[in-house]
């Protein structure tokens, strides 16, 4: 077992997808778990230097998550020089999650690694929690969802098992050192994602691929936040091309299972009635 027995670990971005499901995971392992966000105390904020510091005091091992994601500028040099700082207050053990397929992500993986930290590397790509807890939960729930995809397969990951790898490499050493790839078993294009929640949930989703152009206003007219309009634009043009389009063994190799199927994902969540509003 690491030291994070004894010390917290801290989990950036601990109220989102991964983040707390990552806490509930380590809690019931009885590891101490401090959340890293700027509702928490100490606050933790990525805009904020000022506040790292007193985020770390005490910390045995950081679970990096970088919001909105690594992809965006500026992203790289901020996970280097909280890594470096960690690492120069005692922290060894840093576990980074990131990106499939995007350069900036890589760059930043390099970056921690050069700490000379225990790093371990979670590289994941889409989520299938973006249908049911992000920008994609307002469109099943209008019944449409336009998107400028192409009809390229997507491993869709399931946050639980990003959760569960996480929770197991920081809970035990021998994953220093390793390179998950994480993605789901079977690879589906979005139209046929939305096709699977719509048998599954019940409702009549219709799906329409559309401009970059369209698909930003939709989302800003749904209030979408503009970093986050940006991130997904950025994802769909630049990153959905094709070059993610095979499946990994990361699952496997972490967990000695295999990964949750989008199916199971899809009837877990119309079970919690999230998709059921205005039906």
């Amino acid at each position: 077992m690491t030291n994070t027995t004894s010390k917290p670990v801290l989990i950036l971005g601990g109220t989102g997808k991964t983040g707390r499901r990552l806490a509930e995971r380590l809690e019931a392992r009885n590891i101490p778990v401090r959340i890293g966000s700027r509702s928490a105390n100490p606050a933790f904020d990525w805009t904020d230097k000022a506040s790292w510091a007193g985020a770390l005091e005490g910390v045995g091992a950081v679970y990096i998550n970088y919001y909105p994601d690594l992809t965006v500028p500026g992203a790289a040099e901020a996970i280097e020089e909280f890594a470096m700082l960690a690492v120069s207050r005692g922290v060894r053990r840093l576990v980074l999650l990131s990106g499939r397929g995007e350069p900036e992500a890589q760059r930043a993986e390099e970056m921690v690694k050069a700490t000379g930290a225990d790093w371990t590397i979670l590289r994941c790509s889409w989520f299938a929690q973006n249908f049911s807890e992000s920008a994609f939960l307002d469109g099943v729930l209008a019944g449409q969802i336009s998107v400028p995809a192409a009809e390229i397969g997507e491993p869709f990951v399931d946050a639980d098992d990003i959760a569960d790898v996480a929770a197991e490499v920081l809970s035990n050493e021998g994953h220093i050192g390793e390179l998950y790839e994480l993605t789901g078993p079977r690879l589906l294009t979005f139209r046929e994602a939305v096709a699977e929640i719509a048998r599954g949930s019940g409702r009549d989703i219709a799906y329409s691929r559309v401009s970059p152009e369209e698909f930003k206003a939709e989302l800003a007219a749904y209030g979408t936040p503009a970093d986050i309009v940006w991130l997904l634009d950025e994802l769909f043009v630049r990153v959905l091309d094709g070059r993610n389009e095979y499946l990994t063994d990361g699952v496997q190799r972490a967990l000695g299972r295999e990964p949750k199927d989008f199916s199971i994902y899809v009837r877990e969540t119309a079970a919690t009635g999230v998709w059921n509003a205005d039906l």
